[in-house]
């Protein structure tokens, strides 16, 4: 018996695109539940890099429909302006060669059942082809489509980075590098490099980055040599210098207190034997943080609970270190979320503030006495990083900011700022706070 086909891809993308930007879903959750619907590797990277690209790029080539159509499409066929979107990103963004891209884009019209759109389709496509550079033109004079950015952060950037604005902005529309963190725990990272080349995939040691390797070309990353034994892991740059940030040692009684997926409680317990509690208030994001555990061979105590709470969960001895990794806008990260950009509201950045301002009061009497609490975002917004962090300072007499200096980023207030590109690297900030000794 035959096997049934596979779905066309770039209809399932259009499926996705249309779940994520015009019904608010998360890119990380529809690329996760459609992914392994294509069996090649080759049509599952394709998915993922239109789907990417197509969230980065929506608020571009959304308002470029507007302009090209005379009736609107997104409400009556979602599906279709999600699959035109991508046709434009195909022939913009990743520049595939043009007879292909538009050939296979009006097939995909067909795939979804909309045979008669396959038309509109082909000369949606084809006017960009023939009128490009004036329809560039038009979208680079307004800020939201030049940018494929919400209007409240650019301005927010650019009140924040007046000097950094446009190269930041810049940045988010990049595609972010594919870094691993090697698990020094099974081998050295020049060891890996060495299994890389052997495996003819190009690679790169970040550096200003002691276990980060970057990849030349994104990947399937659980083919990779030694994935499924533990040997790497996925992790931004930006997010492996927290290991280095929270100064570790052995025998250190650590908390994560916003754990998941499991990442920085990973790293560090593979640099040090730690005793290590990862909190985190997600029921459906605990399992990720024991897998993740599971398959790098490391071992740490996982709770599900509320970090600002802690008389419901904590045993009375204090912690060492203490990271807070703390909720926020994901501002910095919108190269690696590009979905971020479409759900983010300004009326959201109050909300996490007080969830910032919450965690940092509940923990820091956890804290030890000689203890290093490391306050850490993803955003390149103030309003979440030294607005907090400075009057948290000036109210706790026993609190004082310690010194950071990384070979990437920039001081900003009591903390430090890495934006999004420097370094390659996505945008994080870092504020170390020290507890002194009575």
């Amino acid at each position: 018996m035959a096997k049934p086909a596979a779905p066309d891809t770039r209809a399932l993308a259009a499926h996705a695109l249309a779940e994520i930007a015009l019904r608010g879903a998360s890119s990380r959750e529809v690329l996760a539940r459609l992914t392994p619907q294509l069996p090649d590797a080759r049509d599952r990277g394709l998915l993922h890099a239109l789907v990417q690209a197509g969230a980065r790029s929506w608020l571009r080539y959304d308002i470029a429909l507007d302009r090209m159509l005379d009736k609107p499409l997104r409400r009556k066929e979602p599906t279709i302006h999600a699959l035109l979107a991508l046709g434009l990103v195909q022939l913009d963004v990743l520049e595939l060669p043009a007879y292909a891209a538009v050939a296979a884009t009006v097939q995909a019209a067909r795939s979804l059942g909309r045979p008669r759109m396959a038309g509109l389709v082909n000369a949606v496509l084809r006017r960009w082809q023939r009128e490009g550079d004036a329809l560039r033109a038009q979208l680079d004079a307004d800020d939201v489509s030049r940018w494929a950015q919400p209007a409240w952060l650019i301005d927010a950037v650019r009140r924040d980075w007046p000097r950094d604005a446009e190269r930041v902005l810049a940045a988010a529309n990049r595609e972010a590098p594919l870094t691993l963190r090697v698990n020094r725990r099974h081998g050295t990272r020049d060891a890996y490099l060495d299994r890389l080349r052997e495996s003819e995939i190009a690679a790169h040691a970040h550096p200003e980055l002691d276990d980060a390797v970057v990849l030349a070309n994104s990947t399937d990353v659980t083919r990779l040599p030694g994935f499924a034994d533990g040997d790497v892991a996925v992790q931004d740059g930006a997010a492996q210098l927290t290991a280095d940030l929270l100064d570790l040692a052995d025998g250190q009684r650590v908390l994560d207190a916003c754990a998941a997926p499991g990442g920085k409680t990973c790293h560090a317990l593979e640099r040090h034997r730690l005793d290590m509690l990862a909190v985190e208030l997600d029921a459906g994001r605990v399992p990720r943080i024991r897998e993740n555990l599971q398959r790098l061979g490391l071992d740490a105590h996982v709770l599900q609970a509320d970090a600002a709470q802690p008389d419901a969960w904590w045993d009375g001895t204090p912690f060492d270190r203490i990271l807070i990794d703390a909720p926020c806008s994901a501002s910095g990260v919108l190269r690696r979320r590009p979905d971020v950009r479409l759900h983010r509201r300004a009326t959201d950045i109050a909300a996490l503030n007080a969830i910032q301002r919450q965690l940092l009061d509940a923990l820091w009497p956890l804290l030890a006495p000689g203890g290093r609490l490391l306050y850490v975002t993803c955003s390149l917004l103030r309003a979440e990083n030294e607005t907090i962090v400075a009057p948290f300072l000036a109210a706790h007499a026993d609190a004082e900011a310690l010194p950071i200096a990384l070979p990437m980023g920039q001081a900003a207030g009591p903390g430090w700022q890495i934006l999004p590109g420097d370094a390659d690297l996505d945008g994080l900030y870092y504020a170390a706070l020290g507890k002194r000794r009575a």
